[in-house]
Formats: C-alpha cells, structure tokens, sequence
C-alpha cells in the first residue's frame, strides 16, 4: 500500500484528488461515494445497468456513475487508474472488477474500514461495538442500543442495520458510541485491511453460527472464518454464546489486545464471566468484584415474556446485547428499564392476530435455517408457511428436526422442488401444499387460504420461510407485510381477544 494511503487515517488527512472508484450504488455505495466526494476525492462510481434512485444524485455530490453491465472491467476504470477501490459488500470476492484490482495492485477497502479512517470528523471519535451471527444481529444491536441510551449516552445503532457507518460517522450531532451490525461480506473485506490504523472495538460478539450465505464465500470454511474477524484488536469484552462452540473457538483464535475479557452467555447456570439464566432470572455474573460467588440480576423471564422477548432465541439475544452493554458501564437497572420499554421489529416472531384459537406469527425475517430453527422450536404446533431462495443451503437437517411438531406445510418460492424433495425424504407423514402462484400479489393470499384448512385450534400458522425473498418479493419486509395483509384481511373480524400459543423461554 502506497505512504499515501497509509497516511489517510483521520478526516483532516489530505484526500484531496485521491482517485477512487466506488463499486454499487446502493446505500452503503453511496454513502462511500458522498463521503469521498466531500473529502476532495477524485470519485468514479460504478453501477450496474437498471434504475435507481440515487443515480441521479450522484453529479450533485460531485462524482461521476458510469452504469453498465459489470460483467467486465469499464474503460472508465482502467482509464481512472485508481488509488482504491470502496467495494459495497454484496459484490462477490471474485467478482471481474475485483480480480482486475487483484492484477493491478490496486488496494480494496470496504465501507467499514473507510468509516474508521475517517471517524473523527466531528471531534473526538465514538466507540464502537460490534456485532455479528448469523441470526439475531439486528435484534442485539437495538437493544444494546437501547440499553446505551437509557444510560444517557448518544448511541447510534449502524451497518447492517440499515444506516451506513458512514452516515453515523458525518452526523453533526456526534455520537459517544456506535453499535455496529457486521454481516460476513463486510467482514470479509474488512480483513482485507493493511494500513496502520485498524478497527479496534471496544467490545464485540459473535452470537452464533450456521450455514448461510455459502455461495457467495464459496464454503463454510471462508464463511466463518469471515464471521471471526470481529473479535480481532478487541480492547474490553468479546462476547460469545458457549452453546455454540463455533463461536468459542473463534475467539480462542483470534488476536484480541492484552486485557480483553472473554465473556460467555447461553440460557443456562452462568459461570463466573458468563450470562445466563438461574431460576427464571437473567444474571450477569461478569462484571461484579464478587462474580465466583454472587450475581447480579438483570431482569426475570416473566418481565421479558410481558414485553414480548421471552422465545428462546430472543433471550439469548437479551443475553449477548446485555453483556455489551455492561461492559461499557451500563447498570443492570438501566438494562431492565431499557428491556421493558423495548419492543422487537415487525416481522421477527411478530403476532399478527389470534382467531379461532388459531395464532398467525410472522417471522418473515427468518431468512435462513438457522433462523427458521429457532422460531419453529418456539411452539409446540405449527402449520408452517416456508420457501424462496436457499443460498444454496439445505432445509432437511430443519424438517427433520422439526417434523414431530409440524401439522402441516405451505411450501411458497419459484423454485420448490428442493423443499419437497426435503420434506419427502425427512418427513413424508407430514401434510404438505404448494402455492404456485406466478403473481407476487397472490402469493400470500393463497399461502393463508391453504394454511387456513390445514390448522385447528391451539396451532400457530407460522411464516419463517428459511430462505431469501428475492425470487417473489422485493426483500423480506414486503414477505412479511404481504403474508400480515392476508391474514388480516382474512381474519381481523374474528381475531379473539387474547393471544394464545405465545413462546416462551
């Protein structure tokens, strides 16, 4: 890497004229491309063809979008010779413009390392804690989040959440801390990193791993060797789930700076340094002087259960964002203050309505098996609504492990045959139908109408697709509302007057 780059670690560097071409416009691109240009940067922003609605600010901010195919390298490119390339991280590692970079010697950063070099714009840089899984992310980081707040602190929940770090970063407000949600292609290009000026945490989790996202890393392997980075140059807490050993080894392997504490969690006993639950309360037996022979309590199952967070894997998620959130001095009567006050997004285990004894949960954001997992073992009976784009994962390991509960299923997605051939192999006895709607628009309604001749009282009709929405939907949330639509639309007249079926821990 050239002194140059070495030398952009603060705001206040010289950019000035820094040739950079930004891959993708979506909002992390964008952002990246906002950020550079502000800078004095020379920007090129590249783009596949087709509409967008940020296209037409990129003049305004002072860049240049050449949009075309991206399935070579544009002259542009070659032509602009670049210092760096930002990538956006849904761009593959072996995508053509990154083997060309590869070629050329030509450094690529992602958004996140680009956020760090430039966190001091408006004084004295926030913390940052990090958050990464493969379920749950989202979930821990609104309420770590949450739980900074109620101690006062200006917080800003960013990343994967939905708010570049960037964004966050050029807030004029300022912010003490940031809760940074990683997803794995974030942190893949986010180890690609060789100037002087690493990330380094103040705290971070890893919450769990399964498969997921395996053909965009090409293996499971390179998947959760991606996921590891987060507990790199960690200075207070890494924070791991001890049921998931996965997670344990890879903060045994990783390089964390001299001081930083392991601390564990899961729903059982904790052991001094861990988060669990004993007696239906939750405890923290890290952060205390006395902590092998005391704990300190958090909340209680019963006071999460009225907030709508007692399913299991929710717990586990109260558990993690807990301890990052008492790692940076957060009492444990504002974390049971922020838990009671917060409630869980649409479309994660979200009651829509209980009729006839009959409970419809949308969990439109269970968007992988592991996901999928946790919401199905939250109930006892399930007629369960699943399907769309598997990421090339396999769904049996699921169906049988779920088969016993299941009343019957609605398969929905374009591509269904590997979900029937699953459930045919692994659980013929259970009763199964297809939705082979074409329409966007009828998918749901039928899916409802089906699963409606399929559940007797005391069942939850449960959508936790196991799977992307792309191939019907414009993303997860527009599932999730479809299916929530037809649902009431359906049934909202004679919704009862309490819920019934509801998780619990």
């Amino acid at each position: 890497m050239s002194d140059r780059l070495n030398s952009l670690t603060s705001w206040h560097a010289d950019w000035k004229d820094l040739k950079v071409a930004v891959l993708g416009l979506g909002v992390t691109g964008f952002a990246a491309a906002d950020t550079l240009a502000e800078l004095g940067a020379d920007v090129l922003v590249l783009a596949p063809e087709g509409e967008n609605e940020r296209a037409g600010l990129v003049n305004v901010i002072g860049a240049r979008l050449v949009q075309t195919e991206l399935s070579t390298v544009p002259a542009e490119l070659v032509e602009l010779r670049p210092d760096v390339i930002i990538v956006s991280p849904g761009f593959h590692p072996d995508h053509p413009i990154l083997e060309w970079a590869a070629t050329q010697s030509v450094p690529v950063w992602g958004d996140i390392e680009l956020a760090w070099r430039v966190r001091d714009k408006v004084g004295t840089p926030a913390e940052w804690i990090l958050v990464t899984g493969t379920n749950g992310k989202t979930t821990t980081v609104q309420l770590t989040a949450a739980m900074l707040a109620e101690a006062g602190l200006r917080v800003a929940p960013c990343g994967n959440i939905g708010v570049p770090v960037l964004d966050a970063v050029r807030d004029p407000q300022g912010f003490d801390v940031f809760v940074v949600e990683l997803s794995s292609y974030q942190l893949h290009y986010l180890s690609g990193q060789s100037g002087p000026d690493f990330v380094t945490p103040h705290s971070s989790a890893c919450l769990n791993i399964a498969l997921d996202h395996i053909d965009w890393h090409g293996s499971f392997e390179a998947y959760v060797t991606a996921k590891g980075q987060v507990y790199d140059r960690t200075r207070v807490a890494c924070i791991y789930n001890k049921s998931d050993s996965r997670t344990e080894a890879l903060l045994r392997d990783a390089e964390v700076e001299e001081g930083a504490r392991a601390i564990g969690f899961d729903l059982g006993v904790p052991g001094p340094s861990d988060f669990g639950i004993v007696d239906g309360i939750i405890v923290d037996r890290a952060f205390l002087d006395e902590r092998s022979t005391s704990a300190l309590e958090i909340t209680t199952i019963d006071d999460l259960d009225a907030a709508g967070l007692a399913a299991p894997h929710i717990v586990a998620n109260v558990l993690a964002a807990s301890a990052l959130a008492r790692s940076y001095g957060v009492t444990p009567a504002q974390v049971r203050s922020a838990l009671a006050k917060f409630r869980l997004d649409a479309h994660r285990i979200q009651l829509v309505l209980t009729s006839g004894s009959i409970s419809w949960v949308n969990d439109s954001k269970a968007t992988n098996p592991h996901a999928a997992n946790a919401s199905l073992a939250a109930y006892p009976s399930v007629v369960w609504i699943l399907g769309g784009l598997l990421k090339g994962v396999d769904v049996s390991e699921l169906i049988a492990r779920h088969s016993d509960r299941l009343r019957g299923a609605v398969v929905i997605g374009k591509d269904r045959s590997a979900v029937l051939s699953a459930f045919q192999r692994h659980a013929p006895h259970v009763p199964l139908v297809e939705v082979d709607a074409d329409d966007t628009e009828d998918v749901m309604p039928q899916a409802v109408d089906l699963a409606s001749k399929i559940a007797v009282a005391g069942d939850v009709v449960l959508l936790a697709p196991a799977a992307a929405s792309m191939d019907q939907f414009i993303d997860y949330a527009e599932r999730g509302r479809r299916f929530s639509d037809a649902v009431r639309e359906r049934w909202e007249g004679e919704a009862d007057d309490r819920p019934t079926n509801r998780p619990s821990a």
